[in-house]
Order: structure tokens, then sequence, then C-alpha cells
């Protein structure tokens, strides 16, 4: 692992000791600086950028906070007027960054979006950022026992042999606890080939309590094509959540399958729309909802990333 000269937000063993202090969803996980076109036309063509920040692991704290629930993000940024840019962002919309830490080694990663018909490319400039100089030691302070979920996705896996083992640390320290693991596979065939990725990915959503995957990327990973054929290689143990596009998404728990049909929309771009559909689906899921519920709930925040260009899409309140 790279070195790094890190300073953390919080003191290391400077925890809060109240239930009402800690979060509830710890989210864990890489979050850039977006430069994406203000119309949803190509980057060759665009007269005008928005800067924005955009994350998986963050994309689903920011939803969760947005609905009332204690959500932590957990990282590591470069010292530089990015990552200044990304902690500032999360600190104003509530999200908890006390255990973000900064280094002046790495950068802050950068990426563009480049909406065209139909599709939306994404252009990555992450390799050696700070948070792929992330390693176990990231969780010596971290509250997990405390919280009810831990979410994270296979993004972090591909970021760097440390990242890699701190995802691995952190499955064995959730194992057998109280607090769900949620996992969301989150594939970018960009970061790694999928002989590599499909054996690791596969292995990690085995050992979740609760796995989220599109059903496209379980055939590009696995060769599957349906729910079911995506839950009978899993296998028992996972709550399964299989996404299916404008379809609709199918949880699998057990013997009980439950199919909830997507919402229509009219698709600004796609990327963020997963990371939203985590994050209603867990919203859910910590308030005792059923399962239709979960996916109903996940598929309400989805339609409001479907239509924007934003990986975050806030509410618009009357």
């Amino acid at each position: 692992m790279p070195e790094t000269d890190t300073t953390s937000t919080t003191a290391p063993g400077d925890v809060a000791g109240t239930s009402t202090d800690l979060p509830e969803v710890v989210c864990l996980g890489e979050t850039m600086v977006l430069i994406t076109p203000v119309d949803a036309v190509p980057l060759d063509q665009a007269e005008d950028c928005r800067i924005d920040v955009g994350g998986a692991e963050s994309t689903v704290a920011l939803y969760l906070t947005e609905s009332g629930r204690r959500a932590a993000w957990v990282s590591r940024l470069g010292d530089d007027p990015l990552g200044r840019r990304v902690l500032r962002y999360l600190d104003r919309l509530g999200v908890d960054t006390r255990w973000v830490a900064t280094t002046s080694t790495a950068p802050t990663g950068v990426y563009f979006k480049d909406p065209a018909p139909g599709r939306t490319a994404v252009h990555y400039y992450r390799k050696g950022s700070a948070a792929s100089t992330m390693g176990p030691e990231v969780l010596d302070d971290l509250p997990l026992d405390s919280a009810a979920v831990v979410h994270v996705s296979g993004i972090n896996p591909a970021l760097s042999d440390s990242v890699r083992a701190l995802v691995e640390a952190l499955v064995v320290r959730v194992a057998g606890t109280s607090t769900l693991l949620s996992f969301d596979v989150n594939y970018r065939p960009g970061l790694w080939p999928v002989e590599e990725a499909g054996p690791l990915l596969l292995d990690l959503v085995r050992r979740a309590d609760l796995a989220l995957v599109g059903r496209d990327e379980a055939e590009v990973l696995w060769g599957t094509t349906t729910a079911e054929s995506v839950a009978e290689l899993v296998g028992p143990g996972p709550v399964l959540v299989v996404k299916d596009g404008d379809v609709g998404a199918t949880e699998i728990d057990g013997d009980q399958i439950t199919f909830a049909p997507a919402t229509r929309v009219d698709v600004v771009e796609a990327v963020g729309a997963g990371d939203a559909f985590a994050a209603g689906y867990l919203d859910a899921l910590l308030a005792g909802a059923e399962p239709a519920a979960r996916l109903a709930r996940g598929h309400a925040l989805a339609v409001r990333a479907l239509a924007s260009t934003r990986d975050f899409a806030p509410l618009v309140r009357g």
C-alpha cells in the first residue's frame, strides 16, 4: 500500500457514545468529483459543464440522510480543493463524515459523464486516488457493531489490493453480528476484467446478508439470465434483490419471491439509479416494511435519479 500522510476528521478512538450520535447505516467507498454536461448532450458537444460529486456509497448515504436516517460515509480524500469540495458538499447535506480521512500524497479522483441517446458513458480518472490507498486500518475506529446496516459495493475491491483487503476485513468483522451487511455488486468493466471480477464478486454476494445486482450485470459476470437463475447460482444465504432495468425488481428470500414492476419514467440518464434504488430499499427495510414496499421505495428513488444528470437528485419540495 502506498505510504500516506493521513489526517482524520475524528481523533482516533473519539467516537460518540450514544445511539442518537452513531449512524444507523455506515457506507464505505470512494467518492469523486463529477464533471457532467448541464444538458444531457455528449461531452464533446457540451458548451457548459457542472461540477458535482458522485460515488456509489456516498450517494446511498445522501438519499438515506434525506429520508431522515443517520447515515455515515467513510472514505479517504486528497488534501486538495476537490477533496474539500466533496467533504463540504456531503457535510452540507447532513451526511456524517466523521470517519473520512485526507492524505497529502494522493489526489481526489475525478470522473466525467458522457451522455448520449440510449446510454451514458463514464470516463474515470481515479488511478492512484486517495481512496485507493485505504486498507483494513480504516475499520479500526468505525462503530460497525452499533450500526444496523453496513453498505459497500463491488467497486471497492477493484480499486487496489489494499482496498480489496479492506473489504475482506469488513466482511469478516461484520459476519456473525447483528449488523446487516448490504452488498451492491455494481460491476464496473472499466476497472477490472470479468474473468477476475466474476468469482470474487460472487463470493462477496454469498457472504452478504443482503445482495443487490442488476440482471444484466449478473449475465455478464456469471452467465445467468433471470432472477431465479441468479438465486440458484448464489445458493442459500443472502436476501437477493435482482434489478431488471425498466422491467422491475425481484426480491428472493429463501422460498419467498416478490416482484415489483418498475415505474415508468422518461430517462435522462441512468448513472446513479442503482444507488438510489439501494437507498430506498434500505430505508424501507429499516422501517420494517414488507418486501413489496421495500422494492417500491427503491423504484421511487431510482425514478428521481433516472430523470436527472446528477448522481444524487434531491427531492424538490413544494
